[in-house]
């Protein structure tokens, strides 16, 4: 159960369809959502609960739960045999109380970084506030899945117990090299020989978007004369752009996504803040290599062999970090980037990793599920 699950969300509502689909396929198992919705209903082929909420004005389809108790009662009708939240506000105390009522374990999965977000908008005095929240509300849960070890050393630091890496997976047949197509860089009006950069996700905050742009601006006058041009998908991009920059300012489906990534050289990512990073590894999963911030879990999911870590916040260094990547063998680099997200964050993969947690809380784990698990 979550409010983070909208027609625009990016990797809460990846995580949860793709682990639905893939328990529902197991026998034996039953997994259901329940997300908010304008109207309560059941979807029967679908697993899925929608639970009246007020919508979020401007949050491209988001809606804010302001009660616990539509959502208590659709998990009395529901009778799971264990809960998991994926959000720290009205949802995730419903989930506690659901789970002390119906006597059954509860699971929270902490996918955003609250203190972090909330300090950014409200200031520094915030965070011993927030800090003090989070540490309130996840005492009461039984497991606490954090996407990244650098989520996971921030609760633990907090005090919280029961603290377990659960990473995040990829689609691989979404998301893959095969769909590279050299009509993309023609449709932009761009040379063959340009080499194409792309980022893909909101023009929020917390991405450091203007890095990008910065970074971009010093690429123009580069000493070898190799042209670079960036790619920004997503909504609320910025329109004020430098000439070597293309915006697509809305919200493009998986599939249209993909095809950029794997049409394009390099995933740029100036973003410091990530809990995990999914479109990175979607983007390796296209058979390219990465241009991070080294900063928050993006250290973790960007090897050295698939990319090159920059400085954060410093667009000469990034400049620095896209030549020296073209300067090594890209191309290979993107290649092991696809065969690192095969081997260690396909869908399949982290699901049972996931139902491992799920079997060890109810009691009936095994051996045969054992070796499955993170961190």
């Amino acid at each position: 159960m979550t409010m983070f699950y909208a027609p625009s969300s990016g990797g809460v509502r990846t995580y949860l369809d793709a682990k639905r689909h893939r328990l529902n396929a197991m026998a034996g198992t039953r997994h259901t959502l329940m997300v908010p919705g304008g109207r309560r209903f059941f979807q029967v082929n679908d697993h899925r609960v929608d639970v009246p909420a007020t919508p979020l004005p401007f949050s491209n389809g988001y809606r804010f739960p302001l009660t616990r108790g539509p959502w208590l009662r659709a998990l009395r009708d529901v009778r799971p045999d264990l809960v998991e939240a994926g959000d720290p506000y009205t949802v995730g105390w419903a989930a506690v109380m659901g789970a002390r009522e119906l006597d059954i374990p509860a699971v929270a999965f902490y996918h955003s970084d609250l203190p972090t977000m909330m300090s950014n908008r409200l200031g520094d005095w915030s965070r011993s506030l927030i800090d003090s929240y989070i540490t309130r509300l996840y005492a009461h849960y039984d497991r606490i899945f954090a996407p990244s070890r650098v989520m996971a050393e921030r609760l633990e630091g907090l005090g919280i117990k029961d603290v377990r890496v659960q990473p995040l997976g990829v689609d691989l047949h979404t998301f893959r090299p095969e769909l590279r197509d050299a009509n993309v860089k023609a449709e932009l009006g761009l040379e063959e020989s340009t080499r194409l950069l792309v980022f893909a996700g909101r023009g929020s905050q917390e991405k450091n978007l203007p890095i990008l742009l910065q970074t971009m601006r010093r690429l123009q006058g580069n000493a070898s004369q190799q042209h670079y041009h960036l790619l920004l998908i997503g909504s609320s991009m910025p329109t004020q752009v430098p000439d070597n920059v293309t915006v697509i300012n809305h919200f493009c489906p998986a599939a249209e996504i993909a095809r950029y990534f794997a049409s394009s050289d390099a995933l740029l990512h100036a973003g410091t803040q990530e809990t995990f990073g999914l479109i990175v590894l979607e983007a390796m999963a296209c058979g390219i290599p990465v241009v991070a911030a080294r900063a928050g879990a993006l250290t973790e999911n960007v090897p050295e062999a698939c990319g090159m870590l920059c400085r954060p916040l410093d667009s000469e260094d990034m400049a620095r970090s896209i030549q020296a990547l073209f300067e090594n063998d890209a191309q290979a680099m993107g290649l092991r980037a696809r065969l690192h997200v095969e081997r260690h964050h396909d869908w399949d993969i982290v699901v049972q990793g996931v139902m491992h947690h799920y079997r060890e809380l109810l009691g009936n784990s095994s051996t045969a599920t054992a070796g499955v698990q993170h961190g």
